[in-house]
């Protein structure tokens, strides 16, 4: 549901090509501020539809060259360059604050991405299924914030003050983070509560 939110809410905008319509300040001492920004958007909308896909259990079982293919998308054409183009546009960015929480959300969309692309070339699918899942997490952290602006926009007495609402909204990629943790900690408790169950051979 946020991956399809994202792409009815975000990426029109920008498809537009129009400045006007961005939700983003732009720096007008930056000449190339707008395309960069339109990039960004466009590799982090590709970025949570290709690992979407990845995490479909499904998926892989059916087409492991679908996957592999959309792995390979996401990591190269999707999170590295949606990341390396945030770091590029932060210190351009106008906003009063939260510029130190995208900041640490690229850094950790990087790390996370790039460790489960080797866990995966050293065919370690279990870190591979991990890290892949924090990634993940971390791909949408940008999700919470849209909804709680439009949730302001659309209910009268929802309101949070500017300054806290900009810093908080780019911190919200950890709460995902913190939930990827628990459901990869209590997939792992079940699936060695069903190796105990099993009869010994």
């Amino acid at each position: 549901m946020l991956v399809v939110f994202n792409l009815l809410h975000a990426l029109p905008r920008y498809l537009s090509f129009d400045p006007a319509l961005s939700r983003t300040a732009i720096d007008p001492n930056f000449a190339l501020h707008y395309p960069v920004l339109v990039l960004h958007v466009v590799t982090g909308n590709l970025a949570m539809v290709t690992v979407f896909l990845q995490i479909l259990p499904w998926l892989r079982k059916r087409s492991v060259r679908l996957h592999r293919w959309s792995g390979l998308v996401y990591v190269y054409g999707g999170a590295l360059p949606s990341s390396l183009l945030a770091l590029i546009l932060l210190p351009y960015s106008l906003a009063p604050t939260g510029k130190f929480g995208l900041f640490s959300m690229a850094i950790a969309w990087i790390a996370t991405t790039i460790a489960g692309y080797r866990a995966q070339a050293g065919h370690r699918y279990r870190d591979h299924r991990k890290w892949m899942a924090y990634s993940f997490a971390i791909s949408l952290g940008t999700s919470w914030g849209r909804i709680l602006s439009t949730a302001m926009q659309t209910i009268p007495w929802f309101k949070i003050e500017t300054m806290l609402f900009i810093e908080m909204s780019n911190w919200l990629w950890v709460g995902n983070v913190l939930l990827a943790h628990w459901w990869l900690q209590r997939r792992s408790r079940v699936n060695r509560t069903r190796e105990a169950l099993q009869p010994d051979s």
